[in-house]
């Protein structure tokens, strides 16, 4: 046992716990990237089915004060109004495919029976001036019948935008109903649309693409790494062990010829 007595000396001691640390960390950090991979197949999933599925009338699925859940989200829904542009506002900082800065345009939809439907008619760019309010192209006239995503309404812990006060005329940060109701003193259904028909033509704001599916793969392989080093650490402890054990006797036999002397004659 005496080859090991190294094994005691500081250095030796600290690279040992240093490596019974990382092995139960490295363990762990597996099951969180197995955990982000069934969340974000079951997201990819949810998503994949409600664009997939039967457009439905928007009232079917929300109303005033409603919050939208998963299932709901991204559901193609139609509604029939008449677009407020009177009261319409411009939202802040997006993006577009391309990501240019600019502003998704929100438009009340007033429907038949009075409620309001708050409706993301797409992006337009800012032009460089972000404190003016934009001009933005008009939707169609009088009564018309639109298609589109349901979302549920944002906030900054979903989405991280900081929710800004005293902004510019008419411009907001996040799209919520419940604001929105209070600003326009009306029935406004729980969640938005974002449109997708009829389809934007010149001059109109540039309609928002599909979600896309989250690469639930890459976290997969990342959780088949993080055992991978787990399982690697007890092995490279042991090969520095059996290095350093060798490393020693190739040292002790080099030393052991100068310390015999020569006989006397």
């Amino acid at each position: 046992m005496h080859r090991y007595r190294f094994l005691l000396s500081r250095q030796w001691v600290i690279l040992t716990l240093v490596a019974i640390a990382l092995i139960p960390t490295m363990i762990k950090l597996g099951f969180w990237q197995q955990h982000r991979y069934q969340e974000r197949t079951a997201r990819n999933g949810l998503v994949s089915a409600a664009l997939h599925a039967e457009p439905v009338p928007v009232e079917r699925l929300t109303s005033p004060g409603h919050a939208v859940t998963r299932t709901e989200k991204y559901r193609t829904v139609t509604a029939t109004g008449t677009f407020d542009t009177a009261r319409q506002v411009v939202v802040r900082r997006r993006t577009s495919a391309d990501g240019e800065v600019g502003f998704h345009v929100l438009t009340p939809l007033v429907l038949t029976d009075g409620k309001v439907l708050l409706v993301n008619r797409g992006w337009i760019p800012a032009n460089g001036v972000q404190t003016a309010f934009p001009k933005i192209p008009a939707p169609p006239a009088g009564r018309t019948t639109i298609t589109g995503r349901l979302k549920a309404d944002e906030t900054t812990a979903a989405s991280g935008i900081k929710n800004v006060k005293g902004l510019p005329d008419r411009q907001i940060m996040l799209i919520n109903s419940a604001e929105e109701a209070h600003r326009l003193g009306a029935r406004v259904l729980g969640g938005y649309v974002e449109q997708t028909a009829p389809a934007a033509r010149g001059g109109s704001p540039e309609q928002i693409s599909d979600p896309g599916s989250e690469d639930a793969p890459l976290n997969y392989a990342y959780m088949i790494q993080w055992w991978l080093f787990a399982a690697a650490v007890p092995v490279g402890w042991w090969f520095l062990v059996r290095r350093e054990i060798r490393d020693r006797q190739e040292a002790a036999a080099e030393r052991k010829p100068e310390e015999i002397e020569p006989a006397a004659v």
